[in-house]
């Protein structure tokens, strides 16, 4: 269930919203702010490293830069009135000297510290009292003393992360004995690490929700969201939960927000145990797969709601215009070079059905190459279709037999 707190700040409301907003980062969440950058009358410039990244399609202008070079992010606020984030593989501590010259981030550079490592997110979470499954961490090849005994604590499956840069299932790895630990960090060359204990859960649950320059705080309804190898291939928006677990979800998006004093969209992902116990798993600081149904199945999409929250205009309704969505994501599965057109087309014909392809010129198993929307129960009818029948459908026709 939608919710929204207002706080708002007068002077802050005074301020007259920005119009020329600077990405740092060029793939697909950038590329979907195009329609509600166009909607609300305001430039993207988009610091990538290729041309070919999908957002350099639909930027005003384009730095050509790694998403971690600083300096060329000390360019990009030259062209621009702040600047936000399509991913968070950042270097911190150069922007926070960009930030002492007077450029503006969104969210602070103050809000992502504690969220970039995923050890360091866990403490955090902590801290502020949200509930999230049993953890601790492993910083170099001296704590190998210590790998039995923490292994033991924390009990058999684990699960193990890698403590940056991790996104779509890579670098996280469900280990069955402590011998696999020990093998697989070792290949990790000993890099820091998060461990944590595996969650049985009934379901996986996220949450978008945003915070506005205006401190107002408004989130998007409870999505299921289903993981195969670690990487999201469907959401169901709104997800069929108790009105308690809602309220516990909306409860852990209201104080994350407010306590990290955030601006823009963040996805939670959560674990729903089946007593009921609602744990959070990860914070994306940033627009988030689980929340791509947004585009067609909400007043306002995930991506305008972002270019609101960082620019000063006011949130927008994230209410759902449809009786249920279901978002599948087209992920590679061959290693090869396809535009796979007579496969989206085909998939464009499902009743209600969008189609997003993100121009990616090769395809690789798992890669993230485009994702469809379809929407059931539209114009106030009820729909004959399940989530489950959709989703089969939409596999049957992008997966080989």
């Amino acid at each position: 269930m939608p919710f929204a707190a207002s706080a708002s700040d007068s002077a802050s409301a005074s301020t007259p919203p920005a119009q020329r907003i600077g990405i740092v980062g060029g793939g697909q969440l950038a590329w979907m702010m195009a329609a509600g950058a166009q909607k609300l009358g305001l430039d993207l410039i988009v610091q990538t490293p290729s041309l070919g990244d999908p957002a350099a399609a639909i930027a005003s202008e384009v730095v050509l830069a790694a998403v971690d070079d600083a300096t060329a992010t000390a360019e990009l606020a030259t062209q621009c009135d702040l600047i936000t984030f399509e991913n968070e593989f950042i270097d911190l501590p150069a922007l926070e000297k960009l930030a002492e010259q007077g450029v503006e981030f969104y969210p602070s550079l103050t809000a992502l510290k504690p969220l970039l490592d995923k050890y360091e997110q866990r403490t955090y979470l902590q801290k502020i009292g949200l509930p999230t499954p049993r953890f601790t961490a492993l910083d170099t090849q001296a704590d190998q003393p210590q790998l039995a005994a923490k292994v033991a604590d924390l009990g058999l499956p684990l699960v193990l992360k890698t403590r940056r840069h991790g996104y779509d299932g890579q670098g996280t790895f469900i280990l069955q004995t402590l011998a696999d630990v020990e093998k697989t960090w070792q290949q990790l060359n000993y890099a820091p690490v998060l461990l944590e204990e595996f969650i049985p859960f009934e379901r996986e649950l996220a949450i978008m929700v945003a915070r506005s320059r205006l401190k107002d705080v408004i989130a998007f309804p409870v999505v299921e969201t289903q993981q195969i190898d670690q990487v999201c291939r469907h959401v169901i928006a709104s997800a069929k939960v108790d009105l308690t677990v809602a309220e516990a979800v909306g409860e852990i998006a209201r104080t994350l927000m407010d306590s990290l004093q955030a601006v823009g969209v963040f996805g939670i992902e959560l674990f729903l145990t089946s007593a009921g116990q609602v744990l959070v798993n990860e914070i994306a600081p940033r627009t988030h797969n689980s929340g791509h149904y947004s585009l067609d199945a909400c007043r306002t999409s995930q991506f305008e709601q972002q270019l609101r929250a960082v620019s000063g205009l006011p949130l927008g309704s994230p209410a759902m215009t449809c009786q249920q969505a279901v978002m599948v994501n087209l992920l590679g599965y061959e290693q090869a070079t396809h535009d796979y057109r007579e496969q989206r087309q085909r998939l464009s014909q499902i009743p209600h059905a969008h189609v997003y392809w993100y121009g990616k010129a090769e395809s690789r198993p798992g890669r993230k190459l485009g994702h469809v929307t379809v929407l059931l129960g539209v114009d106030g009818h009820v729909s004959d279709r399940t989530a489950e029948a959709v989703i089969a459908q939409v596999e049957a026709i992008w997966y080989p037999t």
